[in-house]
């Protein structure tokens, strides 16, 4: 690894975390979405990390998978040359949550069915709000630790100097 690998991991691994706590935030702000324009109520993302080993191998195996959404709408894996893949994160999908929506009974609702439930999704506040704060956090962490590598890069070039 070069001299900025730390801060080519940490990048990535900011650059994922940010991905999730959009996520979050939209999952919040469609909690109470009952038609979606796909029809049937919003339903709840998911991110999905996925880890850069760190190798060429790598690399290759993640252009060669099958289904593998990684080369198409997602960002690039990062590369620190020809041949050699820094090791960190990335985010490899965002999925849709599998759970069935919730059903609640409100017969006034424009999107009722015949027997007078609405379908919400299922989308817990407690549970978004923990996993902004861990997104939150994670960003946080690497944001100081990439703080900490630039101190330690002036502190080297201070001692060459001298």
């Amino acid at each position: 690894m070069n001299l900025f690998g730390l801060m080519d991991t940490s990048g990535g691994a900011m650059q994922a975390e940010r991905m999730r706590a959009e996520v979050v935030a939209a999952n919040m702000a469609n909690a109470e979405t009952t038609r979606t324009a796909g029809g049937g109520p919003y339903r709840r993302q998911e991110v999905v990390f996925a880890a850069d080993r760190g190798d060429s191998g790598f690399l290759d195996s993640m252009k060669a998978a099958p289904g593998s959404s990684v080369a198409g709408s997602l960002p690039p894996i990062r590369s620190l040359g020809s041949d050699v893949v820094a090791p960190g994160v990335h985010i490899a999908q965002v999925v849709q949550d599998p759970s069935p929506p919730l059903k609640r009974y409100d017969p006034g609702h424009p999107d009722a069915g015949p027997d007078g439930y609405v379908a919400y999704p299922d989308i817990n506040p407690l549970t978004e709000m923990v996993d902004l704060m861990g997104a939150t956090r994670a960003y946080g962490l690497n944001g100081s630790a990439v703080q900490a590598e630039k101190g330690m890069i002036a502190s080297a070039l201070e001692i060459a100097k001298s």
